[in-house]
């Protein structure tokens, strides 16, 4: 084969290469308006209300029964989303893994998650058994679908670009929440001007981000292509069994099983924050829906410069001391949104300047890291434990942080509950020599990481 064949394909597996990571891109932005505009800002204040409506005199609704306090309501409904996450992840993971097929699998939890999210405009008067229901569905769809998205990235991108490539993810997903928040707040803002009444304009937001998350589904369904795996044509696992059997394959490889409990431990602090963040400002320090719409829209617009600056940085200091720096920069913020005062929405937007701008970074260089760690073959399968640890056992900080207020009735006491999980994440991060992390899966050390 001459030299200008050689050169021609590798020029031609470049064009390839980089149309398929344009196409992944594109998974980030469909369903990053998912998280933004529903997860952290409408459906938090909104359904709360919604269950404050039929909440009895002393202010619980009694889903199942069970007595909850109306302003619990949302945050319990987010850990029991998770639970359910918990059992069809590995389930997912493992089937794309046997059969090299995860594009039908994703096309399923993409729909799913957006039929759910847009059947949220009928969430009205006192239907919070509705929301909730619709919450754990979409939540749910939206975590395992993110189980076979990042398990793209080892195959589409070379270990040197993979930071890159993670971070421009991140920045495409901030990107488009920046852009459906702006809309969001013209139609929020101005829904008397259109015929509306406010209720009508939260549900019309609400639905728009599931006709979003699948119009723009169908770009990565095109472009990202299906590979056979080292795992194609084994037995099928189910749920807890499969993932005893990833988590045994992975006490092989104890430093990559490290990383993930790390992970585990902060993100569940991130995400946890994501979904709370507005209910804390409206429901503890009486903002406005649209101050806090004008609040994540900076968060979303600093985010995509955080993600790209971050993914700079790592390049210098490499991921893993760019992380550990984003820990401590969560936990100066959280600490000073405990003293935030009522009322005062120029220090909240402080407060969201700073969570914009290691929000991205953080969750972008922790993919990209953990990608070094995945034995070649396995990518779905450990990737369902990474999203596990991502969003299928973030169920511990709603939780809490539901308690904190079911007891205390604060929500200033419930906010600062989640900094333990940055201060331990942090302390537990530090201790994996992630360099050793990589030659145990089987790959090459980059210069940096």
């Amino acid at each position: 084969m001459g030299t200008e064949t050689v050169r021609a394909q590798a020029t031609d597996e470049v064009t390839e290469r980089r149309r398929e990571q344009r196409g992944w891109y594109f998974y980030d932005w469909a369903c990053s308006v998912y998280s933004t505009s529903v997860l952290t800002v409408f459906l938090g204040p909104y359904l709360t209300s919604v269950a404050k409506h039929a909440a009895d005199a002393d202010g619980f609704v009694h889903p199942l029964g069970i007595p909850v306090r109306a302003g619990s309501f949302f945050a319990y409904t987010v850990s029991a989303s998770v639970i359910v996450s918990i059992f069809v992840m590995p389930m997912a993971g493992a089937a794309a893994d046997r059969t090299g097929r995860k594009k039908p699998l994703l096309a399923l939890c993409a729909y799913l998650g957006a039929t759910a999210t847009t059947g949220m405009f009928f969430l009205d008067g006192d239907r919070y058994l509705l929301g909730g229901l619709l919450l754990i569905v979409a939540n749910a769809s939206v975590a395992v679908s993110m189980v076979l998205y990042n398990s793209y990235l080892p195959q589409i991108a070379p270990p040197e670009e993979r930071d890159a490539v993670s971070s421009r993810g991140w920045a495409f997903g901030y990107a488009a929440g920046s852009l459906m928040l702006v809309v969001n707040l013209v139609l929020y803002s101005a829904h008397e001007s259109f015929g509306l009444s406010e209720s009508t304009a939260v549900r019309i937001c609400l639905a728009s981000a599931g006709i979003w998350w699948g119009a723009f589904t169908l770009v990565p369904l095109k472009r990202l292509r299906d590979r056979p795996t080292a795992s194609a044509g084994q037995a099928p696992g189910h749920g807890w069994r499969q993932l005893a059997a990833t988590v045994r394959d992975m006490r092989g490889k104890p430093l990559t099983l490290a990383f993930l409990f790390a992970y585990l431990v902060y993100n569940d602090g991130i995400q946890t924050v994501i979904s709370q963040a507005s209910v804390y400002g409206s429901q503890e320090l009486g903002l406005s829906q649209s101050t806090l719409i004008v609040a994540v829209l900076l968060v979303q617009v600093l985010a995509v410069g955080g993600a790209l600056g971050m993914g700079r940085l790592a390049r210098t200091y490499g991921a893993k001391r760019t992380i550990l720096g984003s820990l401590v920069a969560w936990t100066v913020t959280l600490g000073a949104g405990y003293f935030l005062p009522a009322g005062a929405p120029v220090w909240f937007f402080v407060l969201a300047a700073g969570i914009g701008l290691v929000l991205g970074g953080s969750q972008a260089l922790s993919r990209s890291l953990f990608s070094h760690l995945v034995p070649s073959g396995k990518e779905a399968e450990y990737f369902s434990a990474y999203e596990m640890s991502d969003r299928g056992m973030s169920w511990l900080g709603p939780l809490l942080f539901g308690l904190t207020y079911q007891l205390t009735g604060s929500y200033r006491d419930a906010i600062i509950s989640l900094v333990a999980f940055f201060v331990i994440g942090f302390v537990l991060l530090a201790r994996v020599p992630v360099r050793q992390a990589v030659r145990d899966a089987g790959h090459p050390v980059p210069d940096r990481i």
